[in-house]
């Protein structure tokens, strides 16, 4: 009888609007602090990455504006939906994320929430840059025309 993961369910929530806003530079796989019933609503994929991004307060980075919806079970032990998160990176990643980060017209965008293999809930985030509304239309005619070419071969 084959072993069952009780980490079965995939969550892998992206944000779709970050790269159609932004031009990734480089991308880090971090840790989030999170409280009990947060950890719960992000396994039954209840998160969205909209509206959220990074700043760094302390030399640490955090996470604001990311929405993780209240756990249903959990009665008036509930958690903010859109608190602040520390986010867990090693510290060159970190200096390295500040220093590029000072630089004018570059901002740090949480890409996507996942679980790992071991059950611990990630979160990818990006350093990215701005693209212009030419950029953007350029986007989504390649985008339009991959699709045309996808119809065509079926």
């Amino acid at each position: 009888m084959a072993k069952k993961n009780k980490f079965e369910k995939i969550i892998n929530i992206k944000n779709r609007k970050a790269s159609f806003e932004f031009e990734f530079i480089d991308k880090y796989k971090a840790g989030l602090v999170l409280k009990g019933t947060e950890i719960k609503s992000i396994r039954e994929g209840k998160v969205s990455l909209t509206e959220a991004y990074c700043y760094f307060r302390n030399n640490e980075l955090f996470i604001k504006q990311m929405h993780i919806a209240p756990y249903t079970l959990a009665a008036h032990f509930n958690h903010d939906p859109v608190r602040e998160r520390k986010l867990l990176l090693q510290k060159q990643e970190l200096k390295k994320l500040q220093n590029k980060f000072a630089e004018k017209g570059l901002t740090i965008v949480p890409v996507r929430v996942f679980i790992n293999d071991k059950g611990l809930a990630k979160i990818e985030v990006a350093l990215g840059k701005g693209k212009k509304v030419h950029d953007k239309r350029h986007s989504l005619k390649e985008k339009d025309a991959k699709r045309d070419l996808q119809r065509m071969a079926f």
